[in-house]
Formats: structure tokens, sequence, C-alpha cells
């Protein structure tokens, strides 16, 4: 778990840079993926000793479930503009929405490597 951690850090630093030079550079609010993935890399790195695996990665399952939280919304209207509703900036809706996706996917694997954990203990 610690390495998709690790995956995942990359990703999201690569996805708010490019969401920020590559697309928009009008607002600091791009940045947010990468302000989300350092974090996560962080994370990942220091769950790679056995010590601190536990905690690490309960770390970044909060993190990641922030992250779901606060990206909601860029989900929602995701699929609200799919249905074809105009809003102002559909690249910031769609990086939110790939994030939004990406926390949940982190958090379903995040559970059930914790429920595998458990199982193996006893």
């Amino acid at each position: 778990m610690a390495k998709l951690t690790i995956v995942y850090g990359i990703i999201f630093i690569l996805m708010g840079l490019y969401g920020y030079f590559g697309i928009s550079s009008e607002s600091i609010t791009a940045l947010i993926p990468t302000f989300f993935g350092i974090p996560l890399l962080i994370l990942g790195w220091i769950g790679l000793n056995e010590k601190y695996l536990k905690h690490a990665m309960h770390g970044a399952a909060v993190l990641n479930l922030l992250g779901f939280a606060g990206t909601l919304s860029g989900l929602i209207k995701f699929f609200r503009m799919l249905g074809g509703e105009q809003f102002e900036r559909p690249s910031a809706i769609t990086i939110q929405a790939i994030m939004a996706f990406l926390c949940l996917v982190f958090l379903i694997l995040a559970v059930k490597s914790f429920i595998d954990a458990r199982e193996k203990r006893e």
C-alpha cells in the first residue's frame, strides 16, 4: 500500500502541475492536487518503513477522505457538465472530478487493505 501511495502522490503532483502550467495559470488553486500529492508522497515514503506503515497508511487514508470530500462538488458538476450544462471553467471541473474519483478508489483500496491486515493478524 505504501508504494501505491507514492504512485498516487506522483499522479496528484503531476496533475496539479499540468493544471497550473498546462491549462491555466490564472489561479493558484490549480495547484491544489500538487499540494495534496506532496504529503501523500511523503506518507508513502514513510510507510516503506514497516515500523511506520500502519500510521502512514491511516494518515494517507484520512488525507484521501478529505480530498474526496473537498472535490465531491467537482464530481457532481462534472456529471452535470456531461448532461449538457455549461460551466465557466470546465477543465478545472474535470481535474476535480478526476481527483475525486482517484481519492475514492484509494479509499476503497485502503479499507480493503486494512481489513486484510486485520484478518491476517487474527
